[in-house]
């Protein structure tokens, strides 16, 4: 466990930019403490022993530090490390426990949790967002199941998602506790972030949309576009302006395409919040559309084109959740 520990918070640190060295000696030491007396005897002093002893040989303090950190937070509440390297090591330690019961067919069932894995994933989370740690979620989870592979244990090809989607449901449970409802919480889930930190700024963007006045009325037109182009077949992926004859569809595609200029930037910066502001103010034009313009018209090119322009607009919301989900029917 240890090696593979190790091998992940090496890959971790390096692409959150923290030193690695450390993460890794801090990791290979971790589970030295179990081996003492001290611990057989208070098992409660694990990682605690771990400092003084590391750092009575000699170890540095980030290292020292980092093995006790390893087991936060440690219940409901609790901190989550202070230290970059014992924030790596503990994210490390908690997905590498994570992994392996999935990996042997051991997952949390209905209310049975004795491994406490669901209690892991939640504090996974919480550091990665608290500390403002860019991780890519689910690229670790692949690093994680490939050292259990290295070791020569069988992994099935299915797990990497099966524990991916069982951390992301983490966060459902975490946002209910905070007062965000679950259409919130679904919005963003359709779409699956992959970084739990980009995750919650955009579960956080949408909070804040859907208390706009516009936000009731965008949300159930995002869902008649989701219904109606589930349902048809869309040809066309361009809009081709010399198709478009009502006022009301002009209006929506030069709107549609001002406001790609306008968003496309603040969502490449992760200013969702703002973005999604900016797109409420389409509320008027969206509502136009559907009041005066016949999307299944007969003519097939008309149609289609009408489609299409649907789906440039659902697009421009999907660059931040799934809106539809706000829509209660």
């Amino acid at each position: 466990k240890s090696r593979r520990v190790a091998e992940l918070a090496v890959a971790i640190s390096r692409e959150l930019g923290i030193e690695s060295d450390s993460c890794e000696r801090a990791a290979l030491l971790a589970k030295c403490d179990l081996l003492t007396n001290m611990v057989g005897e208070f098992p409660e002093l694990q990682g605690t022993m771990g400092y003084y002893y590391a750092l009575h040989d000699g170890e540095p303090e980030s290292v020292a530090l980092a093995i006790t950190e390893q087991y936060q937070p440690r219940f409901s509440g609790d901190a989550v490390p202070s230290s970059e390297t014992g924030a790596v090591l503990a994210v490390a330690e908690k997905l590498d426990t994570i992994c392996g019961l999935f990996v042997i067919g051991q997952p949390p069932t209905g209310s049975k949790d004795p491994f406490a894995l669901r209690r892991a994933a939640l504090g996974t989370l919480r550091i990665l967002v608290e500390k403002s740690l860019d991780l890519n979620l689910a690229q670790a989870i692949k690093q994680s199941l490939a050292s259990y592979e290295a070791q020569g244990v069988s992994v099935d090809a299915e797990t990497g998602s099966q524990v991916f989607e069982f951390m992301l449901e983490r966060f459902r449970a975490w946002y209910l506790g905070e007062g965000v409802s679950t259409e919130v919480f679904q919005a963003v889930m359709e779409l699956k972030p992959e970084r739990p930190l980009d995750f919650a700024m955009r579960v956080n963007a949408v909070q804040r949309f859907s208390q706009l006045p516009e936000s009731a009325a965008l949300a159930a037109a995002n869902k008649r576009v989701s219904n109606i182009l589930q349902k048809e077949n869309q040809q066309h992926t361009v809009v081709d302006q010399a198709l478009l004859s009502e006022a009301a569809e002009k209006d929506l595609a030069n709107a549609v395409a001002e406001m790609r200029s306008v968003v496309d930037p603040l969502f490449e910066k992760r200013e969702y919040t703002q973005g999604l502001e900016k797109l409420a103010a389409m509320r008027p034009v969206v509502d136009a559309f559907f009041d005066q313009v016949l999307v299944m018209a007969d003519d097939d090119a008309v149609r289609q084109n009408r489609l299409a322009l649907l789906s440039e607009l659902r697009a421009l919301f999907l660059k931040v959740a799934d809106i539809s989900s706000l829509h209660r029917s």
